[in-house]
C-alpha cells in the first residue's frame, strides 16, 4: 500500500491539497483512504476534528471518524503522557484502515512538531507507519524557504522518505519569486517542487463566520452576511485621518476598535468592509448600527481587549465545509492545474 503524510503549519492550507489529490487520485482509478491520527477541536463543546469531517463527506469512508486517537491543544501534556503505546496504537489504526485502499492520505496536525515531546510528532508517525511525507508551505517572504528546507532535511535525518514540497496559497506577489527563486534553491537541495498553486480568496480567505466561532461574543447586525470573505484585517488605533489611505486601499476587511470610534467606524462603513469587531464591550452608537445595517455589514461586539481580540484572530483560517461543494472543486482544480500529482503518484512506487 502507498501513503502520503501531508505535513504544513497552521493556515498553510494542507487540508485543501489532501481534499485535491484525494480527488485526483479516485480519478485515476484508485482506492483513496484518509487518516488523521491526531485532531483538534474546534472548541470544547465541539467534539469532531473539522478536516476529518470534511474528508469523510468527500471520501464517504465512515472509518475515517474513528482514526482520530489523540487530540491536541495548548495544555494536551494534562491528558496525555509518553509511553511506547502511543505510536503502536497509531500504527494499528493505520494498517486497519490502509488494508482496504490503494493509497492513503494521512493528514498532520497543524504544525509537524506539535506532540514531539511524546513522540508523536510529524516524523515519528511518518517513520512508524512507513508513509511517504508531503510538505505544505504557504510562502510569506524568504523565511518561508527557510523553513520548508529545514523540516525537510530534519525529516529525512530521522529516516523519512521526503517527497517533496507544495507551495500552497501563494500571494500574486511572490508568485514569480517562489517560482524562479524558491523552486530552484529548494530542488538544488534534493527536495522536488510538485506545484506553485496561486492564492485563492474563495478557499484561502477566511469568512465572517469563522471569525465569529473564534471570538463569540454578540452579533448585532446582519446575522444573514456570515459568508463574507475577510481579506484584511486593520486595527482601528490611530487617528481618522491616518486611518482613511488604509480603509480606501483595503478590500473586503475586518475593523477591530473600540466601540466608541463612531468616526472611523462610520468612514469604514462607507469603503469595502466585511466585519465591524468592536472591543471591551462597547456598544457603539445608534448611527452606526443603523448604516452597518443599510449597507449589510455585520458588527461582532466582544468584551475583550483590543491586543486579546487580535490574538484571539491568529486562530482563524480559512476551513472547507462538507456542504461547501464550491470550495471541494476548487481545491481539485488547484491541483489538477498547478500541482503535478501524477508524479506524486510515481514517487510513490
Amino acid at each position: 500500500m502507498k501513503s502520503i503524510l501531508v505535513s504544513g503549519r497552521f493556515g498553510s492550507g494542507k487540508t485543501a491539497v489532501c481534499v485535491g489529490l484525494a480527488l485526483k487520485f479516485q480519478e485515476a482509478g484508485l482506492k483513496v483512504g484518509y487518516f488523521k491520527p491526531i485532531g483538534a477541536l474546534a472548541s470544547p463543546e465541539h467534539r469532531e476534528d473539522d478536516d476529518v469531517r470534511l474528508m469523510t463527506h468527500v471520501l464517504k469512508q465512515e472509518s475515517a471518524m474513528k482514526s482520530v486517537l489523540f487530540y491536541t491543544g495548548p495544555q494536551y501534556l494534562t491528558r496525555y503522557e509518553r509511553t511506547e503505546d502511543n505510536l503502536a496504537r497509531i500504527v494499528d489504526a493505520y494498517r486497519q484502515i490502509a488494508a482496504d485502499y490503494d493509497v492513503v492520505i494521512v493528514e498532520g496536525t497543524h504544525f509537524p512538531h506539535v506532540m514531539a515531546s511524546i513522540d508523536l510528532d510529524a516524523s515519528s508517525i511518518a517513520v512508524a507507519i512507513g508513509a511517504s511525507t508531503l510538505v505544505v508551505n504557504h510562502p510569506d517572504n524568504d523565511f518561508s524557504l527557510d523553513r520548508a528546507i529545514l523540516f525537510s532535511q530534519y525529516m529525512s535525518y530521522r529516516g523519512a522518505k521526503v517527497l517533496g514540497t507544495v507551495f500552497n496559497n501563494v500571494p500574486r506577489a511572490l508568485l514569480d519569486k517562489v517560482k524562479g527563486v524558491y523552486k530552484p534553491i529548494l530542488e538544488s537541495k534534493g527536495f522536488p517542487v510538485y506545484g506553485v498553486i496561486p492564492k485563492r480568496l474563495e478557499i484561502a480567505a477566511p469568512t465572517v463566520r469563522e471569525y465569529y466561532e473564534v471570538l463569540g461574543g454578540e452579533l448585532l447586525t446582519a446575522p444573514d452576511k456570515l459568508d463574507l470573505l475577510v481579506e484584511e484585517l486593520l486595527v482601528g488605533a490611530m487617528t481618522l485621518e491616518s486611518a482613511m489611505q488604509y480603509l480606501r486601499r483595503a478590500p473586503n476587511k475586518a475593523i477591530v476598535t473600540g466601540g466608541d470610534r463612531s468616526d472611523l467606524l462610520l468612514a469604514a462603513l462607507e469603503t469595502s468592509t466585511s466585519v465591524l469587531i468592536l472591543t471591551g464591550g462597547l456598544y457603539p452608537d445608534v448611527k452606526v448600527l443603523s448604516r452597518a445595517s443599510e449597507k449589510q455589514v455585520p458588527v461582532i461586539l466582544v468584551h475583550y481587549d483590543t491586543y486579546t481580540t487580535i490574538e484571539r484572530l491568529h486562530e482563524v483560517s480559512r476551513k472547507i465545509k462538507p456542504e461547501d461543494a464550491h470550495g471541494i472543486q476548487l481545491a481539485k482544480e488547484n491541483i489538477e492545474r498547478y500541482c503535478a500529482w501524477r508524479d506524486i503518484l510515481r514517487a510513490l512506487e
